[in-house]
């Protein structure tokens, strides 16, 4: 398969091509353009990525799900082979990634209903989406993330206080050293990841310029009522019991080095009922770790 360079993001697919054979679609918002995959007919899924990833986490699931469903799954500006503006040009904060989202969503989906996917900081971006939309939502499968404040028992990681908050280590070590997405493939797994899903995981990140979303994502981090976000996720942690128990399904890797299970079990206490399995061998990056095993659970549920 012959290698592609995206658009004009100079990403390219080299190495991994086999990998990622998706049909690149482009949404040009405010001036940028989001890219997104766009695969299948059917009941629309949406999969939300967080940081450091972008769609090609969720290429298994693609290629899978796109069979029965239609599987749609965005690049976040500054991530994957969308845009990657400079923070002068986008406002590297979480509303402006719910309004990305709801400005795709109102696109391709305008009436219908639909399910999400979401993974760390998608977690939050969805989540704050389906609240604003309770009648738009199908179903919820949650996967290592957050709907609420860090729970009490969890301070913010240390690596991620460090680049929240000294600028002096943050903007050498993630812009300069890409530390952040490298230092993920080790921390984020618990099994080997071949050198193609390596590849892939960082290749939108392959230059100074192009990680701004990777520092970006984690500064925006809402401890404080002086952090832009704080107002957003107060809003999300105050109503997601308003979701319905019977429309989610978790899935958890309980090594996870950030979202561990603390965070599964703050929203267990707020959503009883809902369906729940946790794997205790795998972490972070849970359809790394368990792609067969989730596809059939998430695809069960959707069905």
């Amino acid at each position: 398969m012959v290698k592609r360079i995206i658009n004009k993001k100079q990403v390219s697919t080299e190495g991994f091509e086999d990998l990622y054979p998706f049909k690149s679609h482009f949404l040009n918002i405010n001036g940028h353009d989001l890219h997104y995959v766009d695969q299948g007919t059917g009941h629309p899924v949406f999969m939300i990525h967080g940081n450091p990833t972008w769609s090609f986490y969720y290429r298994n699931l693609i290629t899978h799900l796109s069979k029965g469903f239609r599987t749609i799954v965005p690049d976040h500006i500054g991530c994957g082979f969308s845009d990657k503006p400079s923070p002068e040009h986008y406002d590297y904060t979480l509303a402006s990634r719910i309004d990305d989202l709801d400005n795709l969503i109102q696109t391709l989906c305008p009436d219908e209903k639909i399910s999400f996917i979401v993974h760390d900081w998608g977690g939050m971006i969805g989540l704050a989406w389906a609240l604003d939309h309770l009648d738009r939502i199908e179903k919820i499968v949650i996967t290592n993330t957050s709907g609420f404040f860090l729970p009490k028992e969890k301070p913010l990681p240390l690596l991620l206080w460090m680049i929240k908050y000294l600028s002096w280590l943050g903007i050498p070590g993630v812009l300069g050293l890409n530390a952040f997405a490298r230092g993920a493939l080790t921390l984020g797994s618990e099994t080997k990841l071949s050198s193609p899903v390596k590849k892939g995981l960082i290749a939108p990140y392959n230059s100074w310029k192009n990680r701004i979303a990777t520092l970006k994502f984690v500064q925006d981090i809402p401890i404080s009522k002086k952090d832009k976000s704080f107002c957003v996720v107060d809003q999300v942690d105050r109503h997601l019991t308003k979701l319905d128990d019977k429309k989610l399904l978790f899935l958890w890797g309980a090594k996870d080095f950030v979202f561990d299970l603390s965070f599964l079990n703050e929203f267990r206490q707020r959503f009883p009922k809902a369906a729940c399995h946790i794997f205790q061998d795998a972490g972070h990056y849970l359809f790394e770790d368990k792609p067969k095993e989730t596809r059939e659970l998430i695809k069960s549920f959707l069905t």
